[in-house]
Formats: structure tokens, sequence, C-alpha cells
């Protein structure tokens, strides 16, 4: 995606006989005077962001952007952003991204976006507060495996809890897991307790975890202890899981209540991990139903992957009426990704986060997969932006890791051209599936 391409915004025409919307170019949001009188050496420009479709047509011939910048404001309310040195620090040393959160936090920082922000320091989740929803005897096995340097005394019992492999055991692991799901409760007790719109927690989306065992890099599920948080005090939950891989770890957490929505898109192909989210998993008892999956094949493109998903997430809205949103953000679906997978950019992501913050509704954002750890951070720092309504120059500002940002030292990241197997056929297929699974949920419920 080149810089010229921020310069468009994209209307959603609707087609009633297709997920598939025909996206329309707009005219150039920008005219020659709107930029000449943008302060190019600034990193947080003050006009809306590009996701704000709704105000193109009314604004795109202004010449000035403090109009836009306050209905920005409106709709964003407070965010707060879980973040410490400390959760950095414990991040980093993740096998599996190692580094990944310095370069997220500094980017975000170095954008300035702290501005907009309350910069929250979490505390570590407490034993008692993991055990609400793993089991207290993986919980100290984990405890005692991490304190020790021989992994291969305990090699037997740690295959049991799921502890090698793809989670393999080092030392401070489980100071890492509290950390993580401690930032994770506490935006979730945030938004509990009104202290703010949005919460973001950059560092969590562990969404593989199950209660007695580790699965796909995910020691703990933060995202169920935030869920089951939420549930004190809200009466309906909507997860939404926009990762490359199925949320299993959260779907089958809540897939036999009517409390909790889960919404996962993902790759689903034979040998892919976890190897679930088939169309036909809806959930079961109480919770039939409740569980929706977008299953995708390789290739999808930003168009059909936004279409798609935010059509379905307002037949969500409307079905289940949720009073709070919890959404993970794994980046591993864009393009450039190891799993070569996917064509998205990040503008795909941020129109789905846009379509659940127009809900005015609290929004919990976590972070998830990515492992081109350069493209994570673009991703997570655009999505930042969208949060607190904030147009970021492509050009990346000077900071520690800008180098890691070569040749281009731009935001954008290009679409991938790998050939799209999700033929119009195929995602209408999907979408008719997952709407006849819809409105077999009982009406006027809520």
């Amino acid at each position: 995606m080149g810089s010229k391409s921020l310069s468009q915004e994209y209307d959603f025409i609707e087609d009633e006989d297709s997920p598939v919307k025909t996206y329309r170019p707009l005219r150039s949001r920008f005219n020659n005077n709107a930029k000449n009188t943008c302060d190019s050496s600034s990193a947080v420009k003050k006009d809306f962001s590009i996701e704000h479709v709704e105000v193109v047509t009314k604004l795109e011939n202004s010449n000035t952007t403090e109009n836009i910048s306050t209905n920005s404001s409106q709709i964003q309310g407070k965010v707060i952003y879980m973040c410490s040195k400390y959760l950095v620090d414990k991040a980093d040393q993740m096998l599996k991204v190692p580094k990944r959160a310095s370069l997220v936090s500094s980017l975000i920082e170095a954008y300035s976006l702290y501005r907009y922000l309350s910069v929250v320091e979490p505390r570590p989740a407490t034993f008692d507060e993991l055990c609400v929803f793993h089991s207290a005897d993986y919980l100290e096995f984990l405890k005692k495996i991490s304190g020790q340097d021989d992994d291969e005394k305990h090699e037997e019992e740690a295959l049991q809890y799921g502890l090698s492999y793809d989670c393999a055991v080092h030392h401070g692991v489980y100071d890492y897991t509290c950390i993580v799901s401690g930032a994770s409760i506490q935006a979730a007790q945030s938004l509990n307790n009104h202290a703010a719109n949005i919460a973001i927690n950059w560092y969590g989306g562990w969404h593989h975890g199950k209660k007695d065992y580790a699965s796909g890099f995910c020691y703990t599920n933060d995202a169920v202890l935030a869920i089951l948080k939420l549930r004190e005090h809200f009466s309906r939950v909507l997860y939404v899981d926009l990762d490359l891989h199925h949320g299993d770890g959260v779907e089958e957490a809540f897939s036999s209540t009517n409390k909790v929505m889960t919404v996962s898109v993902h790759k689903y192909a034979v040998g892919f991990f976890p190897g679930s989210g088939s169309i036909k998993d809806i959930g079961y008892g109480k919770g039939k139903y409740y569980s929706v999956n977008i299953p995708l094949k390789d290739g999808i493109q930003d168009t059909e992957f936004a279409t798609l998903v935010c059509r379905v997430l307002v037949k969500v809205k409307e079905k289940f009426d949720p009073e709070v949103v919890v959404c993970q953000c794994g980046a591993d679906g864009l393009a450039g990704d190891p799993n070569e997978s996917f064509n998205l950019t990040p503008l795909s992501l941020g129109k789905c986060v846009y379509t659940l913050k127009s809900w005015k509704l609290p929004i919990l954002l976590l972070g998830g997969g990515g492992y081109n750890h350069e493209n994570t951070a673009r991703c997570w720092t655009y999505l930042t932006g969208v949060a607190v309504g904030r147009k970021l120059s492509n050009d990346l500002p000077e900071h520690r890791y800008l180098m890691n940002y070569g040749p281009g030292y731009e935001l954008n990241i290009a679409a991938g051209n790998m050939r799209d197997q999700n033929s119009r056929d195929y995602l209408q297929a999907v979408y008719s599936d997952i709407l006849y699974n819809l409105n077999q949920l009982p009406s006027g419920e809520h």
C-alpha cells in the first residue's frame, strides 16, 4: 500500500445480495490548500482518521481540520492504555515474539499518542485472579517450573499441561503471565468503573490458552479473564477476534452461555492451527448460535475482509445487543507475516475496530499474534490512532528503533499479492450461513 492510497477513502455501497460490497474511491480528502496548511513536521496531524467514513462527504472539501478533530474526540471518549516498563520488559522475553513489545510501545510513544491516552501502569494478577478461569494445579506447576533452570526434570509433567513445543517454558514465564493477565483484567475493570470508554492492552490477547493447558504461545488466557471481569458488571459481552488463527480458547470457554457471544474471523484449512472454527461450530446448550465463525481461505484482501466482517458485526449487534465489546486485534493476517496467509493491511483491521467504536459502547482492545514485529508495531500504533481519533503521518518519527523499519521508514505496509482463494460464491455462502444461524436466536430475549 503506497502512501497515495491514504489520501483516498472508500465508501461501502450496500448490496444485499452479497457481503462483498463495491468499493468506490472518493476524491482526495485533502485539497492543495489543506495540504499546505498541515504541519508536515507533526507526527500526529489534527485531521480525521482514515476510518471516519460517515464524515467524509461533509468534510472532504474543508480547508480546515479543527472541526474534524473535534468530531473525532467526541466519538472516542477517554482511552486508557495499559503500559509500563515492567510489562514491556516481561513481554519482550516471550520466546515467540522477542522484543516485539518494545517496538510497539516505542512507536506509540514516538507518535506522541500519549497526549491522547491515559497511560496506566498495570499490576500483576494474583493467583486467585488467575484461578477465576485457570485450574490451580496448572498454575502451581507453571509457577514452579518457571522458577527453575532444569526443564528436563519436569518434562513429562510439562507435556501434560501443554508446556512444550510452541509453549516452551522459560525462566520467569509465570511472572510474564501474571503481568499480562493483570493488565487485561485491570483494563476490563476500568470499563466496569466507567473510568474509560476504550481500554487497550496490546500485550495481551493470548486467546488459545485453556483452563488447564497451554496452547499456541498462550500460557494463560487473558481475554477470557477480562471477559469474566466484565461479566461482573455487564450482562452481555461481545468478543470479536481478528487474529489469523481461530480464537478457540475464548470460544470454548463461553460456548455454552448466551451471555457472551464470540465472533472469530480466521484462516480455516486442513492442518492449520488450531484446526477449529468451522462455520458449523455454533456453540451448544444455552450457547447454541452464540459462537460465530467466519472461516476464510488464503489470500483474502482488505476489501473483502472488511466488508464481510463488518456486515456480520452489524447483524450481531442487531441480534445480540451487546453492552460491551472485547476485540482481539491479532496482526498475523497482515501481508509480510511469516504465516504467509492473508493479503491484509492495517486498514482492514482499522475498519473493523472503527465499526465497533461507532456503536459507542465500552471497548477493550487486545493484541495477539503478529510475527513480523515491525508490521505488528505499525498496525497497533495505527489502531491506537483509530482509538483516539487521530490520523498518523505516514513518515515514521525519529525514535530508538527507526532503523528497523527501513528502507521505506513508513507507517504503511504494502498489501500482499497472493492469489485470493476466497471466491465471491464462497464468501456469499459463508455470509448466508452466518445470517441463518443468527436468525435462529430468540427475538426479544434482551
